[in-house]
């Protein structure tokens, strides 16, 4: 089994930044890829970001240029820079790891952009 903690969820102004951490631990395959979606009140679970254990890089069109998502491979951890954070930004976010077998799904960490 496959375990992810999330930290660094907040509350920021809009045009802030915050820096979500995720690391995971248990039997983790090598070959994996790392990532974060989100979820706001009433709406469905959407992709943000995703890079993958040879570092490809994925991200959804409403984040490009203001989210950038890094990953230590020797600590399991991805990481979820947020810049530039607008109020629409304000969801649950959650960590995903996918080993090309299935998915695991941290917990989630709030995310409130707001003034």
């Amino acid at each position: 089994q496959v375990q992810l903690v999330e930290s660094g969820g907040g509350l920021v102004q809009p045009g802030g930044s915050l820096r979500l951490s995720c690391a995971a631990s248990g039997s983790i395959r090598s070959i994996n890829a790392m990532g974060w979606y989100r979820q706001a009140p009433g709406k469905q679970r959407e992709f943000v970001a995703r890079m993958s254990s040879d570092r490809n890089t994925n991200y959804a069109d409403s984040v490009k240029g203001r989210f950038t998502i890094s990953r230590d491979n020797a600590k399991n951890t991805v990481y979820l820079q947020m810049n530039s954070l607008k109020p629409e930004d304000t969801a649950a976010y959650y960590c995903n790891l996918f080993d090309y077998y299935r998915d695991y799904w941290g917990q989630g960490t709030q995310v409130t952009v707001s003034s």
